[in-house]
């Protein structure tokens, strides 16, 4: 199969099984959304999602988050990941975005980058998921799932898969494509046991192809 027709087969399935894909992160405006990215880095949306309320009584908007300090926010982030970065990431992240942005979370994904604790993935999340934009973020589920039913080929980094991805996708499609293939890895393509029997993309997978000729 080549690789335009694995695309199509691929993105035709996630149209019809899946129509509707979006973030499971909790958030309310585009502020919420980036801190739930940056405390999500290497943690689970379900454990960001029980603590960001806490931390959004406590911090409702940048402003009053630039003012406060790393210690200050430590004990409301320190069930997450790398707390004690993340804290001094989200301070001089509000800082950032009140001196330089005026409060406004930009839609361009190099200022975003400009922020504290923003690289690539989360900029494009954010560009993405607030702004509709055709950015598309590479997670460790985007990075294994498309090199997994090969989508991608070769890819050594996230930017190359990144690039690869949005090389076939068509742009109307590249925002929702990125939820599509995280939800795949999170609850299909699974790291250590994926779970081929009941995957609707077996069909057009190479990983598959190549574990049912070695079963043989």
């Amino acid at each position: 199969m080549k690789k335009k027709e694995r695309f199509e087969k691929v993105l035709d399935y996630f149209q019809s099984e899946r129509p509707v894909a979006e973030t499971e992160l909790q958030f309310a405006n585009p502020y919420e959304l980036l801190v739930a990215v940056i405390l999500s880095a290497q943690c689970t949306d379900k454990r960001v999602n029980q603590t960001t309320p806490a931390f959004f009584e406590a911090f409702p908007d940048p402003v009053q988050l630039a003012v406060s300090s790393p210690e200050e926010v430590f004990p409301l982030i320190k069930s997450i990941s790398y707390p004690n970065n993340k804290a001094k990431h989200l301070v001089g992240m509000a800082k950032k975005l009140v001196n330089d942005f005026h409060g406004v979370v930009p839609a361009d994904v190099e200022q975003l980058q400009q922020l504290p604790g923003v690289g690539r993935k989360t900029a494009n999340v954010i560009a993405s998921v607030v702004y509709n934009m055709p950015t598309m973020a590479v997670d460790t589920h985007v990075f294994r799932v498309s090199a997994r039913i090969g989508l991608t080929t070769g890819a050594k980094n996230p930017l190359q898969t990144e690039k690869q991805l949005v090389k076939y996708i068509p742009e109307a499609l590249i925002s929702r494509a990125h939820h599509w293939l995280i939800l795949h890895g999170r609850y299909t393509c699974l790291a250590r046991s994926p779970k081929c029997n009941e995957c609707g993309l077996k069909k057009y997978c190479k990983y598959y192809s190549k574990l049912s000729k070695s079963s043989r």
